[in-house]
């Protein structure tokens, strides 16, 4: 990263900050992506898996935040996790201006993007935040459909371990979670998933497919990983055209 920002005060609340790859302060403002990683909410995972697909979106001109959060095994949880996916996104824009005045428009709405788990926060905390804030949200395989997740065990009970419970015993906790009640169309969805996921599989996205707002692409014979890889023809073909829409 170029920068390493804070937006509260624990631990895992640490921002990488990537500037697009032309030396200095652009004339005209960069697009401000906000990327949430995954890994199953788990402590095993954290953003330096992203680190790639940033630096790629860096050399098509955006700026890249990709924010850090607590997660299962490391203190978070719900609704821990979801406070700070939500912190990040808040203090973000107003962040990188300061450490870099006219990098981004801070007022502008930015684009909020995730990958499976991160493409859940990424739902949640962009629906939530609303148009005045975010322009568009996409999301790659993400675990999407919680109560679904958990009746499937996707992720060995990664849905389970993160909300404390099954739909029935913590039934709040899944509604506050819950991204399709989300789903108003006020911000536009763009949810890419590929039919030979593994991890998040095609049933979860398709139940998505007709939700308002969400504008559906399924791949055929794409797996779970190559849709945040940037030398993967997804890349090119999916992801750019969906963060610049």
């Amino acid at each position: 990263p170029d920068v390493v920002l804070r937006y509260a005060e624990h631990s895992e609340a640490v921002v990488d900050v990537f500037w697009p790859a032309a030396f200095g302060v652009p004339e005209t403002p960069s697009r401000l992506v906000v990327l949430f990683h995954g890994g199953f909410w788990r402590q095993d995972f954290d953003r330096t898996h992203l680190r790639p697909l940033a630096g790629a979106l860096t050399r098509r001109g955006f700026v890249v935040a990709l924010p850090e959060y607590r997660r299962i095994g490391g203190g978070g949880g719900w609704p821990l996790t979801g406070y700070d996916v939500e912190a990040a996104l808040a203090v973000i824009p107003s962040a990188v201006e300061g450490v870099s005045p006219g990098r981004i428009d801070p007022v502008a709405p930015c684009v909020v993007a995730g990958h499976s788990a991160g493409g859940h926060l990424a739902l949640w905390a962009g629906l939530r935040a609303g148009a005045a804030k975010v322009a568009s949200i996409v999301a790659l395989a993400p675990v999407a459909d919680l109560v679904y997740g958990a009746e499937t065990r996707i992720g060995d009970g990664a849905v389970i371990d993160l909300m404390g419970g099954s739909p029935a015993e913590v039934p709040d906790a899944y509604a506050d979670a819950d991204v399709l009640a989300l789903l108003t169309g006020e911000v536009p969805v763009t949810l890419i998933q590929g039919t030979d996921d593994k991890q998040v599989t095609v049933d979860m996205s398709r139940r998505m497919a007709d939700a308002r707002g969400v504008t559906y692409v399924e791949l055929e014979g794409i797996e779970h990983f190559a849709l945040i890889d940037p030398l993967a023809h997804t890349f090119e073909e999916q992801l750019l055209p969906a963060l610049t829409r």
